[in-house]
């Protein structure tokens, strides 16, 4: 028996909530990846480790708001909490993957398309892992093709936003970045439902008036969501993420106290010394003249 699908319980609420939400994780993210950049050694892994999981959690959140609107008509949805948060981890790991080819490597080809391709695939595998974890009276069963062009969005996005994120410095730009993000997320996902067919076994009990998965998807993601708001906080106390403003080139300098206690850098100016044209020895009796 076919069941009747409906997506947009709450009308847009769900997906511009979701699509928000995607925007945040990616902006989030991106940012870190911008900021380790500019550093090395433990601080570079540790930017690029909140990057991944600021990612990885936007997007775990971004799929399930929008699946708080997804409800079978004909039968009650619950979900498996192990699978669920799998795919949380999944997104995370995956994404950290492809964040780190890019954080090291830099805006090579190879390391674009690698890290862009493995991001992708980690918003892909995050998707229908979750999908896999929903429990009810049939199964789904899902069209290939638009299911392969719901994976070629999520990569050619996400490679789009590594380079952009590597190449292009400054906040407006890397705010572009994560709205592409955001899309390929967003569009990911609905691109997935819309392969997506469900069919009822044919004892299958009918969903229960008012019954809907808010009570089951909302506990679960206060976790990310407090993540979200702790990175969040990191981000916006490091100016050097917020303005992406990377640092002069170092000059040779002398060190003088600053203001502050601070030590400025300043230009160190080589003179040369009266007796470098002569001896030591022939410059005094020259001054004693």
């Amino acid at each position: 028996m076919q069941g009747t699908v409906d997506g947009f319980t709450y009308g847009l609420v769900t997906p511009v909530a979701a699509f928000l939400m995607a925007c945040l994780g990616a902006a989030l993210g991106l940012r870190c990846t911008n900021r380790s950049l500019r550093t090395r050694g433990v601080s570079r892994a540790g930017w690029l480790a909140l990057g991944a999981t600021s990612i990885g959690s936007g997007i775990w959140t971004m799929h399930f708001i929008a699946m708080l609107g997804f409800s079978v008509r004909e039968a009650p949805v619950s979900y498996d909490r192990p699978l669920t948060f799998a795919s949380l981890a999944v997104a995370i790991v995956m994404v950290g993957i492809g964040i780190f080819l890019v954080g090291y490597r830099g805006a090579t080809p190879m390391a674009l398309v690698t890290g862009g391709t493995i991001t992708g695939l980690g918003v892909a595998s995050m998707h229908y892992l979750g999908m896999a974890g929903m429990s009810f009276e049939g199964l789904f069963e899902y069209d290939t093709l638009t299911v392969a062009l719901s994976v070629v969005i999520a990569v050619v996005a996400a490679t789009a936003a590594l380079w952009a994120t590597v190449s292009i410095d400054g906040f407006l730009p890397s705010l572009g970045a994560s709205v592409v993000m955001g899309v390929a997320v967003s569009g990911m996902h609905y691109t997935g439902m819309a392969a997506l067919q469900v069919h009822l076994h044919p004892d299958a009990v009918p969903a229960p008036p008012g019954d809907a998965p808010v009570s089951l998807l909302l506990p679960m993601m206060i976790g990310p969501g407090c993540f979200l708001l702790l990175a969040a906080v990191v981000v916006m106390i490091d100016p050097l993420v917020v303005t992406a403003s990377a640092a002069g080139p170092a000059r040779p300098a002398g060190r003088v106290p600053g203001r502050g206690g601070r030590v400025t850098a300043i230009p160190v100016q080589h003179r040369r010394r009266p007796y470098e044209a002569v001896s030591p020895r022939e410059y005094r009796q020259q001054r004693n003249r």
